[in-house]
């Protein structure tokens, strides 16, 4: 089968960053699906681990990259029975196995989903880790309960037109009652955070606190970060409200999280492969939350965040996505589809 993959960890500008290759076809067991891969997108993930990891040695002889992906089940392990050759689906898979960056993928069931029926391949791709991202933080590690009954809560969105700050932002605003202030530095991506629904929106190359004060809500009782945590820290800390809550996905160096504690603020970290790297025995929750949120897209509640189509998967137009990612200035997500 045709791949996208690396030997030695480099910059994306060098010429062996990403390679593209031929690997054997893989073979499904136990409760894995071998999906044919349609479309897939990039993340800040993969950059992160490209430029970081290498093939161990005692390993595979390539690393290949890639989560987030859409297909067709070619194939069912013996203990399969959410899923049969034929179906449509869509997946973010485990960061402890090869990746999607591949013409056949091996995945375990209990974390796919059947893909909405509304979307084609590529507008289903963009969105998978992102939604789980997005929703087991708010519904999961905050504990937002999902309804329309009123509140006077406010939740911050530090990212909001990035990848999972394009779905949090819908899941809040389609879900719950909560009013949103979404940040963003640009006209375009500004506006971009609109039209996904955030009450207000502010610019995070500001001191929070500033803008947060020109709106109206000089305290917030949520605030998300979803980039660059450790220099927005202290401004989260002035801002957030006494007994609220934050959270965070990225790796700061270094947070001293001891600046919380006078206002009793609680901490909350997601990833959203813990469940598949430990084998949870709730990991069975990511295929349940997949299919509720095609529902939610059928239904025309929530829509792709799919940004731009960057051609067929390989590996020259894979290094130019993973350099957009990392120059900060994508907006939503970035699809390949098809192989060459």
């Amino acid at each position: 089968m045709k791949a996208v993959g690396y030997q030695t960890a480099y910059p994306i500008d060098h010429p062996e960053s990403l390679l593209d290759i031929t690997l054997p076809d893989p073979v499904a067991t136990g409760r894995d699906l071998l999906v044919e891969v349609h479309a897939v997108s990039v993340n800040p993930v993969d950059t992160k681990v490209r430029k970081s990891s290498s093939p161990s040695g005692d390993g595979p002889d390539y690393k290949v990259l890639g989560w987030d992906a859409s297909g067709i089940v070619r194939a069912v392990g013996p203990d399969v029975t959410l899923f049969q050759p034929g179906d449509r689906v869509w997946y973010a898979g485990s960061i402890a196995r090869q990746g999607t960056n591949s013409e056949l993928h091996l995945v375990d069931e209990r974390i796919v989903g059947h893909a909405p029926k509304s979307l084609d391949f590529a507008e289903a791709a963009a969105l998978p880790l992102t939604t789980i991202t997005a929703w087991e933080l708010l519904f999961e590690r905050l504990r937002v309960a999902p309804g329309k009954q009123p509140t006077q809560k406010t939740l911050l969105i530090i990212g909001a037109s990035g990848g999972v700050g394009s779905i949090l932002t819908q899941l809040a605003a389609r879900l719950t009652s909560l009013t949103i202030i979404g940040t963003a530095s640009r006209p375009e991506t500004q506006q971009w955070v609109r039209d996904l629904g955030a009450h207000h929106v502010i610019d995070h190359s500001k001191p929070l606190t500033e803008e947060l004060a020109r709106i109206g809500h000089p305290t917030v009782d949520i605030i998300v970060c979803l980039t660059q945590s450790e220099a927005h820290f202290d401004q989260i800390v002035e801002a957030i409200a006494p007994q609220g809550q934050f959270a965070l996905i990225d790796d700061p160096v270094s947070l001293d999280v001891t600046k919380l504690k006078r206002k009793s603020v609680s901490l909350h970290w997601e990833l959203m492969f813990t469940r598949a790297l430990f084998g949870t025995d709730d990991m069975i929750g990511q295929h349940r939350l997949l299919t509720e949120v095609a529902q939610l897209v059928d239904a025309g509640l929530i829509r792709t965040t799919l940004d731009q189509r960057f051609g067929t998967i390989n590996a020259e137009n894979l290094k130019r996505a993973h350099a957009l990612i990392e120059s900060g200035k994508a907006r939503g997500k970035l699809v390949l589809e098809g192989w060459n």
